[in-house]
């Protein structure tokens, strides 16, 4: 990988995280398109490091109150009731699934999930699983209603992003309304969930960066940097965006991406 495939793909995923659209398939979508190999399992996930410092910057008074409340309540059992302890326990709580999963089908994740019919079939069916949840979500709670159920519900459907082209965000913000959540909270809850998983995940993959026939360390530090820059812009639109617009044009294009790479796949021009 030279530079500027780093630069092009550190870009995508920036854009990408945090949008319902799944940056893991654009990682693996954009290079076929271009005739670039893979990038490999381990790139991808080293590079959402770059975004998960993007979230940890924007969200830094977020998560310095939840992880400062969730520590007292751990030494004053009385303030676990609190919303932001609350937080701090139920981001935990919802980061176990695909910890396990992961641990438990991570061979099969670097290898199978990454075929091109798999992520084109996963982005139209989260799609249109993502215009259903819009449709019916009645979209009246606020993050201060979350509870035990929403973080395991959240959780498991988190864990479902494992399959590249399904999108840990728009798995997240999915079952966020499906429970009613509106969709500025059912994003918001979708990011600080994000920190634990992308941040573990990044770390364990860590050591295979330079391993023969993966990106080397240069071009990941660069598309590391890229990705932290793009994507911190990333959060403020898709918050600004959901507080006043549906999730359509999201699962418009998740469906026309998916077709197209079933069909380019299915001609021989892609692989």
């Amino acid at each position: 990988m030279d530079a500027l495939q780093a630069i092009v793909l550190g870009i995508v995923q920036g854009l990408t995280e945090f949008l319902p659209v799944s940056s893991t398939a654009h990682l693996r979508i954009v290079p076929a398109f271009l005739g670039w190999e893979d990038p490999g399992a381990a790139f991808t996930a080293v590079v959402q490091l770059g975004t998960m410092a993007a979230v940890l910057l924007y969200f830094r008074h977020d998560l310095w109150r939840i992880a400062r409340s969730w520590f007292a309540s751990l030494r004053e059992p009385e303030l676990r009731s609190s919303l932001d302890a609350r937080m701090g326990w139920y981001i935990g709580l919802g980061t176990i699934p695909i910890a396990v999963f992961g641990l438990v089908f991570s061979d099969q994740i670097e290898s199978g999930a990454r075929d091109l019919y798999v992520i084109g079939t996963a982005l139209i069916v989260l799609g249109l699983v993502l215009l259903w949840a819009d449709q019916v979500g009645r979209r009246d709670r606020g993050l201060e209603t979350i509870g035990r159920r929403d973080a395991v519900v959240v959780g498991f459907a988190q864990a479902c992003a494992l399959v590249p082209g399904v999108s840990r965000s728009g798995a997240t913000i999915t079952a966020g309304l499906f429970l009613g959540f509106d969709r500025e909270s059912a994003a918001r809850y979708s990011f600080l969930l994000s920190v634990p998983a992308v941040v573990l995940s990044g770390l364990f993959e860590l050591r295979k960066i330079g391993d023969e026939g993966g990106a080397g360390a240069l071009p990941t530090i660069i598309a590391t940097l890229a990705a932290f820059v793009v994507g911190y812009a990333s959060i403020a639109f898709l918050l600004r965006w959901l507080a006043h617009h549906s999730t359509v044009v999201f699962v418009v294009y998740r469906v026309v991406l998916g077709a197209l790479v079933l069909a380019l796949t299915a001609g021989g021009v892609i692989a």
